[in-house]
């Protein structure tokens, strides 16, 4: 179970307020009014996001411009876990784990609305697993807990086998012998996302998605501006600066390719496959960790918005797709897994919904000046000063926006300013305490503080599909800067990711409220019809060709 309380881990200050929405016009009238900042960050993912807060709340004048929406690729298709990395610290990698897990109880702090720790039981099965394996992983677990100190989740302990099958019921009992029982974290990154935003804007950032940087440009070699075009209309806005910051992910060289000092590509993309199926095959509040499946990979079974979330995989691609296609190895490998460890075997049949996200893995190039601040991401400043930062995961990309802006301080781009103004920051909407449960509650309680003006709204009485209100997808378009129904279904309600049939069946009616808040600039059948071919990608109709792999499609 994931809980807002986030185990007594409260805000310590006060978190922004609900002064009503910085409209998404206002933020363009500075962009043609007063043009000039510190910094421009290109990218609305969580790095993008993450440096804008931050530069912000420092007291720099920062814009950010995301050419799609907030979190649109990687950063919303995670597998929802704010943790260490375990198998880091199977690697060696106390550092990186020890940053982590202070990341983790930092996110859990300012966010207790939309993050929480979460219990995951490792069924550990044979003859082996009765002793060495169980007291193997218990001892790694424990060190595990133990490197995050006072910021520690607790609960880690040895499980015999009925004390394993009573926390986590979904587990196939054949060949069971025991289990140990850890304390990770969880959270709803693309609701984080769009929190990062609104709170940077408190902080007097201009932030606006569907606006995209197609030009860098230059004074004397160096980086000088960014030319950005809002995507709605098509005006172009010319931004100085002499600090870019490219926070793209796996797009970071598209924007590289725009400088003139750009020296070969950087990323070579990876992608992880994750299947959502019924509550019914994970009953309870715990999630499972497979540690080592039948090719040594490792298996999530999750409890996530009330139903079930399976994956991950890790498969290289060739191209950088906007909305990636599993390939049928990847699917067939976690539901063979999932079937191997769970009492109740899903089948193609029971999958509701089926997203990939690209990862980026790091090339360095010889042409800019490299300072890994962290092996898990890479801080890049290029001869004509650009600043690129790839890699990464959304647990550290506090951590990950200060090393960015340490890099762009020491390189002379931005002043340098203390660092920690985020540490102890709350999102938009964090609560001093809550109760309310993902699992019990989902939807509302995600507004957190906010919860009360969604109930004031038009239509908060009138479910358009089970955990979706009329006035939720107004408060989505009034004060959350969704923009099409995509938005409103993908990223500020989740129902695209938990059951893409329903998503479907809930999309005129969103449409139309959509249109009623954003008027006559708003192509009502436009937005519906590429929602409805966007949901069929995500529902797993039939198995096609690409790429050299056969590839999940939707018919």
């Amino acid at each position: 179970m994931i809980t807002a309380s986030a185990q007594g881990l409260h805000a310590t200050a006060d978190a922004p307020s609900l002064r009503g929405p910085k409209s998404r016009t206002s933020m363009l009238a500075r962009f043609a009014d007063a043009p000039a900042f510190d910094i421009v960050v290109i990218g609305g993912g969580a790095t993008g996001l993450g440096v804008a807060l931050d530069a912000a709340a420092r007291g720099l004048s920062v814009a950010l411009v995301e050419a799609e929406d907030f979190a649109k690729g990687t950063s919303s298709r995670a597998t929802k876990l704010v943790h260490g990395g375990v198998r880091y610290l199977a690697q060696g990698n106390v550092a990186l784990v020890r940053e982590a897990l202070r990341e983790r109880a930092t996110l859990l702090r300012n966010a207790p609305h939309l993050a929480g720790p979460l219990s995951f039981v490792l069924p550990v099965y044979g003859a082996r697993g009765r002793w060495f394996d169980r007291w193997f992983y218990g001892a790694g677990l424990a060190l595990y807990d133990g490197l995050a100190g006072s910021a520690g989740l607790g609960g880690t302990r040895l499980l015999g086998r009925d004390a394993a099958l009573a926390l986590a019921p979904g587990l196939c009992a054949d060949g069971l012998t025991g289990g140990v029982i850890y304390r990770d974290g969880q959270f709803d990154d693309a609701r984080l996302a769009v929190a990062l935003a609104r709170t940077a804007m408190e902080r007097g950032a201009a932030v606006v998605n569907r606006c995209a940087a197609v030009a860098l440009e230059h004074d004397a070699g160096h980086v000088r501006g960014v030319i950005v075009e809002d995507r709605e209309t098509g005006t172009r806005y010319a931004l100085s600066t002499r600090c870019v910051v490219n926070a793209t992910g796996v797009w970071v060289d598209a924007v590289r390719r725009m400088d003139r000092s750009h020296g070969g590509d950087l990323v070579a993309p990876s992608q992880g496959v994750h299947l959502v199926v019924d509550r019914a095959f994970l009953p309870g509040d715990h999630a499972i960790l497979v540690p080592r499946t039948a090719d040594g990979r490792v298996l999530f079974a999750v409890p996530w918005l009330g139903s079930t979330l399976l994956g991950t995989t890790d498969t290289p691609r060739d191209d950088i797709a906007t909305e990636p296609a599993p390939f049928r190895e990847e699917v067939d490998f976690i539901l063979r897994e999932a079937g191997r460890h769970l009492a109740k075997a899903p089948a193609r049949a029971d999958v509701r919904s089926v997203w990939v996200g690209l990862r980026p893995l790091v090339r360095p190039p010889d042409d800019a000046e490299t300072k890994s601040i962290s092996r898990e991401h890479t801080v890049l400043v290029a001869r004509s000063g650009l600043v690129t930062v790839t890699g990464g995961k959304w647990t550290t990309y506090r951590a990950m926006a200060e090393d960015v802006l340490a890099r762009c301080a020491a390189a002379g781009l931005i002043a340098d300013r203390p660092a920690g103004a985020t540490l102890r920051l709350p999102v938009v909407g964090a609560p001093a305490s809550s109760t309310r449960s993902m699992v019990e509650a989902p939807g509302l309680h995600l507004y957190g503080t906010e919860a009360s003006t969604v109930s004031a709204l038009p239509g908060a009485d009138v479910e358009i599909t089970p955990g979706l209100s009329e006035a939720m997808v107004r408060f989505a378009v009034r004060h959350e800067y969704a923009r099409t129904v995509e938005d409103v279904l993908a990223r500020r309600s989740r129902l695209l990711f938990l059951d893409a049939r329903a998503a479907a069946t809930a999309a005129p009616r969103v449409a139309e409220i959509v249109a009623e808040e954003l008027g006559e600039a708003f192509d009502a059948g436009a937005s519906l019809s590429a929602f409805l071919t966007l949901a069929e990608k995500y529902r797993m109709v039939f198995v096609g060709a690409a790429h050299g792999r056969e590839s999940v499609g939707s018919g």
